[in-house]
């Protein structure tokens, strides 16, 4: 039996049918609304609107609960690994054997970018973000790869998605390069996924570099957590953007753009910008007393989250991969990160913390392992964008089959003048 709601405006009744979900609230739907009742529905933000039917991601924010095509976000960091995950984003389902090497292997072999595209980089000044470097990057892959733009081929929607998660890498690496003034590394075919970022950022033509396995572990891991979050605010650009049948590049241009803002991408090197700030544990009180102060503009980042209400599911996961690479690299004793330790020691037992929920969260953790590992904040947003792809890029795919897709057109509650007329300059 289909279930209905019924909105009464002055003397006239609308039903609004309302849809079950596999998981999650119902849904009031809504789209006949302006046409049958002529009123719009406010929602700034649109924390209460489903602009999409999914089947990707689902999040339970009061349970701590992220499922990837219905896996829990634990099991597959504790067994899977980033490409696996890309994969299962991708197309629905957990590849065998043969179709995990056949997707690893056409990753692999499109990570170099076209030659020419190293020029861009030395159109920017040296000192430039490399979210500003990415942004311009990877829209410009579109002068590039003309046969991969044609959104309506789903053969040249594969292969942008391929290019994209096989190049965004190389392309952070180059950006972070540009920015201290070393030499691009290209990438190695023999390395993993993770491994041959790392190696790109690290490795240097005057020595050999090995990547260490615990530290490729912890990247692949950051990216897996990472991989996609629903309908957040960059996952909502691109498919904005692609309503109006933008190229691929471009959406994820433009879903890269969105995440460099600090309240989204940009948290973890909030965070650690704010661990810094602190400086050594004796000033931790002082801090404290402003984080509880409601007077006091000071906000402590990296604890709670907007959508989780009682636990980040991918905030333990990480903390293990924290543990063991500050294990591993023997830099217990940083003053930033003793400071990180007694923030997360207080926000687990202080009863202002507990009761208002404000646990450490994957930014958090997140933050600590990149700066262990070397990479300084300006790089923090886009390994996030490195690992956020895959998400983009399934939910665009998506977002082109749905038959019911439209181009975004969101409504406004208009608060200016009245009509008026025109008075001449020599009136006013």
């Amino acid at each position: 039996m289909t279930k209905s709601a019924k909105l009464t405006i002055g003397e006239k009744v609308i039903d609004l049918p309302i849809h079950s979900p596999t998981l999650g609230p119902d849904v009031l739907d809504i789209r006949k609304l302006y046409a049958e009742a002529d009123v719009f529905t406010y929602d700034p933000g649109f924390t209460s609107t489903a602009a999409c039917e999914s089947t990707i991601t689902y999040i339970d924010g009061d349970k701590g609960e992220l499922l990837y095509r219905g896996y829990p976000i634990e099991q597959l960091a504790e067994r899977s690994h980033y490409l696996e995950v890309c994969y299962l984003l991708l197309y629905g389902e957990l590849p065998n054997a043969a179709q995990a090497a056949d997707f690893e292997y056409r990753i692999t072999r499109h990570t170099m970018l076209h030659e020419q595209i190293h020029y861009f980089f030395r159109g920017f000044r040296r000192d430039s973000h490399p979210m500003a470097t990415m942004v311009g990057v990877v829209g410009a892959m579109s002068a590039f790869y003309h046969d991969s733009l044609d959104i309506n081929d789903p053969w040249q929607r594969e292969v942008a998605a391929i290019r994209m998660i096989a190049k965004l890498p190389t392309i952070a690496a180059m950006a972070y390069k540009y920015s201290i003034g070393q030499p691009f590394n290209y990438p190695q075919n023999h390395l993993d996924y993770a491994g041959n970022f790392l190696h790109m950022c690290f490795a240097v033509p005057a020595e050999s570099y090995t990547v260490n396995p615990v530290l490729a572990k912890a990247m692949d891991r950051i990216m897996m957590l990472h991989a996609d979050h629903e309908q957040n605010a960059s996952t909502s650009t691109v498919r904005l953007a692609g309503s109006s049948g933008a190229n691929p590049f471009a959406c994820i241009a433009a879903g890269i753009a969105c995440l460099w803002g600090p309240a989204h991408g940009g948290a973890n090197q909030a965070c650690l910008e704010m661990l810094r700030e602190i400086g050594t544990v004796d000033r931790i009180p002082e801090y404290i007393r402003r984080a509880k102060d409601k007077d006091d503009p000071f906000r402590l980042m990296g604890f709670g989250h907007r959508v989780y209400k009682n636990f980040d599911p991918r905030a333990k996961v990480m903390k293990e991969s924290a543990d063991e690479v500050l294990g591993l690299l023997g830099i217990e004793n940083n003053p930033t990160l003793q400071v990180a330790k007694e923030l997360e020691r207080i926000a687990l037992e202080d009863e202002y913390f507990v009761s208002k929920k404000l646990y450490p969260n994957v930014d958090f953790y997140s933050g600590i392992i990149l700066d262990a590992m070397g990479f300084p904040t300006s790089m923090f947003t886009p390994i996030f964008a490195i690992s956020r792809t895959v998400g983009w890029i399934s939910q665009w795919k998506e977002m082109i089959g749905d038959p019911t897709q439209k181009i975004g057109r969101p409504r406004q509650l208009y608060k200016g003048e009245k009509t008026r007329d025109y008075v001449d300059l020599r009136h006013r």
